[in-house]
């Protein structure tokens, strides 16, 4: 069994991404889960979940207790150690540094060594609510969004969304070494590169040429060229029919789509039939639920978000299957 350590406010989603790299994800308290498995090459790309530990077992959110498990515990392990404490979102109200002490002082009663800086070993103890989990750390997500701001790329157009978003969206869709994540309305490219950073092959259509153009300077930033950009129409894409594995589109927030010149509606109900033809899978994000129109193009709605951005502004995320 496995503890996760769950990233954002949103438990529900982030243990739906989590799902994308382990099994059996069920959360336990306020931004815990646990697994049954963890693939931990995958769990390094997701966007929801900070950490894996191979857990030792779970108790009540108490220092003492924590030491009891710790020191009842089957476990074959020896060298070096650093304890790592949490009270996650502030939720238990634990003393993390005398957890830290108390559980280090256990494992030297058993043979460790204390190494903060470069220990052979991990031990993580985290506290929520009214639950424990204690196990060594098995893997850990790579956090290098912050690196890719959209602001910060070569080509910029407002409304781009953060790349933590993309990523988890592009998680969402498939997106695994071996696969091939379609972005029919791609824009600058945000949800491409983070599929192909998370090893899938990205392919984009806009129908604008500037984005098109754009795009391609942004995953020439960040991506080897192992990505293919095309300019087209979301309701007549150029793709023969079963040609990705999942697809990923932010449909035109407002009333209308000035630049694909096609009503809002009949633009997002073309967009879910032509991804319905050409992928099993879609995630789809907008400004309202467009479940009924997946509905209508023959999607199965497997669940829905709804994630606040801003007061203005909440997220409708829907992920269908064919």
């Amino acid at each position: 069994m496995y503890g996760l350590e769950l990233a954002g406010e949103d438990d529900v989603f982030a243990a739906r991404e989590a799902a994308c790299a382990a099994t059996a994800v069920d959360v336990v308290g306020p931004g815990l889960a646990t697994a049954r498995g963890v693939d931990t090459d995958r769990l390094r790309t997701l966007a929801y979940t900070h950490r894996a530990i191979s857990l030792l077992g779970r108790c009540e959110a108490d220092v003492s207790a924590a030491q009891t498990l710790v020191a009842a515990a089957d476990f074959d392990r020896s060298g070096s150690v650093a304890v790592r404490a949490r009270d996650v979102r502030s939720t238990a109200g634990t003393d993390t540094r005398r957890a830290e002490r108390v559980l280090g002082s256990t494992l030297v009663d058993r043979g460790f060594a204390i190494d903060l800086d470069d220990p052979d070993h991990e031990l993580r103890a985290c506290f929520s609510a009214d639950t424990c989990l204690v196990g060594w750390l098995a893997a850990e997500s790579v956090r290098e969004y912050g690196d890719r701001r959209p602001t910060d790329r070569p080509f910029f157009q407002p409304g781009s969304m953060a790349p933590l978003d993309a990523r988890a969206l592009a998680n969402l869709a498939g997106a695994a070494p071996g696969r091939t994540i379609l972005d029919p309305m791609c824009g600058t490219g945000g949800t491409l590169i983070e599929a192909g950073l998370a090893g899938a092959r990205p392919v984009g259509v806009d129908a604008q040429r500037k984005m098109v153009r754009g795009a391609g300077e942004n995953l020439r930033a960040y991506l080897d060229d192992d990505f293919v950009l095309l300019r087209g129409d979301a309701t007549r894409l150029p793709l023969v029919d079963d040609a990705v594995d999942g697809v990923v589109f932010d449909a035109p927030y407002g009333r209308q789509s000035k630049i694909a010149r096609h009503d809002l509606s009949d633009l997002v109900a073309g967009a879910l039939g032509e991804a319905r033809r050409v992928a099993p899978r879609a995630v789809v994000v907008a400004d309202r639920s467009w479940a009924e129109a997946a509905k209508t193009e023959g999607w199965t709605v497997d669940t829905t978000f709804q994630r606040r951005v801003h007061a203005s502004l909440t997220r409708h995320v829907h992920l269908l299957t064919r």
